[in-house]
Order: structure tokens, then sequence, then C-alpha cells
């Protein structure tokens, strides 16, 4: 028998993938293929469902990755469209950005003009109380009105008067009870009253106010700005018979009653001088916030006129003086001057909201809106200005009564070139996001915006049904990778049939 031999063959030529990078049967182009597959895997059953889902809630969404994730500084997107309601400010607007001020309509004027009114929204009205009229004395009149959400007010109505008349007082509204702190008094001097008024649980409206003997001021102060905590109010600042002063009280809740105690006294108002020695800081006509452990005050006047000078006050979380401000704080000498307003003007006023300081108006500023965010120490990175942001020529005020509702600030009252107003000004501090933006790996698009309960609904169902077709779409293609040739030849049929009926 004979026997036949395996001639000697040839060789085989190896496969190259990837651009001829890699072999196509090696690890590294295998491992390319997993990497990808993987990625693919997570943009079908999580990446496109969660877009899907806000998708249906949200009014727009984006696609891919901004550059901001990773550093919030880079903000590359050349291509912006943003609403017609975003009026004449940049787009995309800057964070704490105003929306241009609209003027109220006749039917909304007060039914007085005041300026150095107080202004407190208690319980379902909002109280617009005392100041001078158009003879520059104290009034006792209390206007009311209601803020809606969507920016709106209804007409004004004559409240509660004042036991006395008021001008320069301040006014807050805590646990329950509206207070009218200090002020001047009909002789135009600062008195030590403090006026209490409990809106009815039925109306909401307060029926009368009443003096609240144990909250009696320690000295007579008007002027002072008032800041709400949790367990308590502070009042700072503030003018005597003689001037400015630098006093902080605090009245705190007593748990047990559920009244404000007697007002006890805290690290007076203080700032540095360039030696780094403490000096004391009087002011009046400020502006006032806490913000978390840090203490904002701003803008008003010390003994020598309106001030730039921003002081920050530490409150304490140390048991034994748990919500007491103990020392006002040094800003870090890299940043002392950009913590400071860019100038300072008599009449000014300020305002707080979304963690954002506000500081408007006065003598001489033209209607300038200035503002700043502080960062999460309480420093101040620097103020920010928008020329679309000022108050127009017609609305230009001074000592007018500040108050943020919802996304809307109003000034309410105050004095013109013409003398004290009727009107109120309104502007949104929320304006709104661009529907479209084009940037670097990413795109923001227009989505379907449905809100409420039924939104919210729909959105689960859609990435639910986007996540159920994904996955089905992977079965489908891991059946044509296992079985290839029964793939093409399905693939072969499809295109011949598609001939025929050509």
């Amino acid at each position: 028998m004979t026997e036949q031999a395996l001639g000697p063959g040839g060789t085989v030529a190896r496969r190259r993938a990837f651009f001829g990078l890699l072999d196509a049967n090696g690890w590294g182009w295998a491992g390319v293929k997993a990497g990808a597959w993987f990625v693919i895997i997570i943009m079908l059953l999580a990446y496109i469902p969660d877009r899907a889902l806000y998708a249906t809630v949200q009014n727009t969404i984006d696609l891919g990755v901004s550059l901001k994730v990773f550093n919030p500084a880079v903000d590359l997107t050349p291509i912006n469209f943003c609403p017609a309601s975003n009026r004449t400010v940049p787009c995309p607007a800057p964070a704490g950005t105003v929306l241009p001020w609209e003027p109220s309509p006749a039917e909304l004027a007060l039914p007085d003009a005041r300026a150095d009114a107080a202004i407190v929204g208690a319980g379902l009205q909002t109280l617009l109380v005392g100041g001078t009229g158009p003879t520059g004395t104290p009034q006792s009149t209390v206007f009311a009105t209601v803020l809606r959400p969507d920016g709106n007010l209804d007409a004004w109505s004559q409240g509660a008067a004042l036991p006395a008349p008021r001008a320069q007082a301040s006014a807050v509204f805590f646990s329950g009870v509206a207070y009218v702190i200090g002020g001047l008094g009909a002789d135009g001097a600062p008195t030590n009253q403090v006026f209490a008024g409990t809106p009815d649980v039925a109306t909401g409206k307060i029926v009368a106010w009443t003096e609240s003997r144990d909250l009696k001021l320690p000295a007579p102060r008007a002027g002072a700005a008032v800041v709400v905590a949790g367990d308590g109010i502070f009042l700072i600042g503030g003018m005597d018979g003689k001037g400015p002063v630098d006093t902080v009280w605090k009245a705190t809740l007593d748990a047990k009653s559920g009244k404000l105690k007697a007002w006890v006294p805290n690290a007076s108002l203080a700032s540095f001088d360039a030696a780094g020695a403490v000096q004391p800081a009087p002011r009046v006509h400020a502006a006032a916030t806490l913000i978390g452990q840090n203490l904002f005050v701003w803008g008003g006047e010390d003994a020598t006129g309106p001030t730039t000078q921003i002081l920050r006050g530490d409150v304490s979380t140390a048991k034994d003086t748990l919500g007491q401000v103990t020392r006002w704080a040094r800003p870090p000498a890299s940043s002392a001057a950009q913590q400071n307003l860019p100038a300072a003007h008599a009449g000014a006023f300020g305002w707080v909201a979304n963690g954002n300081l506000y500081y408007a108006g006065g003598e001489g500023a033209n209607g300038e809106v200035v503002w700043a965010i502080p960062d999460a120490a309480g420093n101040i990175p620097g103020w920010k200005h928008l020329a679309a942001s000022d108050l127009p020529p017609d609305l230009q005020l001074r000592v007018a009564a500040p108050i943020v509702s919802g996304s809307h600030a109003f000034l309410v009252g105050g004095l013109t070139k013409d003398g004290p107003t009727t009107g109120t000004a309104r502007a949104d501090l929320a304006p709104k996001l661009p529907f479209f933006q084009l940037g670097l790996f990413y795109i923001v698009v227009p989505a379907m915006g449905i809100q409420g309960e039924v939104g919210q609904q729909l959105s689960y169902l859609v990435a639910a049904g986007v996540a159920t077709g994904n996955f089905v779409l992977l079965l489908l293609i891991g059946y044509a990778f296992n079985h290839k040739e029964r793939t093409r030849a399905f693939l072969h049929d499809l295109r011949n049939r598609r001939r025929r009926t050509a």
C-alpha cells in the first residue's frame, strides 16, 4: 500500500485590525472590542433610559459630557440660544443675574407714597410697615398685599395700624409672630419699643399690634439690620440718638414657652486695619444675612458716611456659646480688596436670594445693581455687575423696601428724584437656561417638560420602555453575532426581496 505524505503546506497570514495596529486574534484587539461593547451596553441600558426619563419632565436635557463637569471654570459653548423671556441679559446668564426690572401698573400702587418703610412677609400676607410719607414724618400705617408665586401681587390694602408712628424700623417674622423693632418715633428720635402681631388663624391677617415688653431693646435703635437664625433673631447695628452704633444683640427662642427671650449682647461689629488691629465698625441702614455659620453685613453707613466695607461674623457652634456671634473675621489678605463693595451709596439697599448678596440703588448710583456669591468658606471672590440688570432711569430709587418671594425680587416704595413713590418694581432672579447649546463634547436640546405627578409617572414608563427596547436590541445583536452565517443569509435574502420589489 502506497503511503501518502502531507505536503509542506503554506504559511497562514496573520490578520491585522484597528488600522493594522493590532493582531486580530490577539488579546489587544479582544480588549478593545470588550471595552467598546461595555460602553455600548452602559449607553443602551443606563445612559439612554436616564436621558429619556429627564427628557419627559425637564424642558431641556444634556447629551454628552460637558467639560464643566470636570472643571467648573471651563465653559466652552460657542452656540447658545436662550428664551426671549431673558430679554437683554447674556446667554447663558451668569449666576445671580437679575432680569430687567419692571414697574408695577397703576392698579397696584400703594395707597400712599412711602419711603424708609420696613417690609416683612407675615403669614399669608406681605406687610409694608410705617415709613415716611410725602411730608417726611413717620407714619403708623401698614399696607398689606399677597405676593404670588408667579411674580404677581394683589392690590395693596390697609392693614392694622401700628400703635405709634415708625420709620426706619426693623421688621421680621419669626415663630409665627411679626415683630416691628425700634425705629424713629413721631418725634424723629430712635425708640426702644418692639411691636408684635400674630396673624389670625382663619384669615392669615394681623388684626392688632401690641407692645412686647419682654423684647424691649436695651437702648433705642433705628435703621438696624435684623436677621433670622434657627434659634432666634439678631439685631445688628443701627443708630441711637448720636449716630451709628456697633452693637449686636440676639433674642433667643425659649423652647419651653415658644417665645423669644430678652436681648443678649454678642461680639460688637468690628473690622481690621492694615496692621491687623481690631477696629469698631458701627453700621446703620446696612443689609445682613446668615449663610451657614457666616453672618454677613454689607452696605449702609458708618460714622463717616456710606461704606464699601463688608463685615463677616462667625456664629459659634461651641456648646457654651452656641448660636452666638463670638468674633468678626478678617478676610484673607489675598482677597480683602475684592470682598468689599465696588462703590458705596447713601440710601442704597440690599437683599439676599439663593445665597447671593445683592446691593442696589442709592444716591448717585445711577440705578446700579451688583451682587456677590460667597464661597463655602464665607469669602467673597468678587462682585458682579451687568448693565442689563440695573434699575432703569424711571426706577432709580433710594431707601426702598426690598423683599424676595420665590424667584422674584420686589422693591416697594422708596425715594425717587420727585420724592416718595407709590410704585413697586419687580425683577426675576431666575433667568431661563438656554434651550439649545452646542459645546465641546456635549449638546443641550429641548425636551418635553411635562410637569407635576403626571410627568413624573410618565417619565418612569418612558425610561422603562426605552430600557426594555434596548435590552431586546442587545439580545438580537448577540444572536446575530452568534449565528453569523444565518444572519448573512437572512440579510442577503432581504436585499434580494427589495431588488425584486423595486
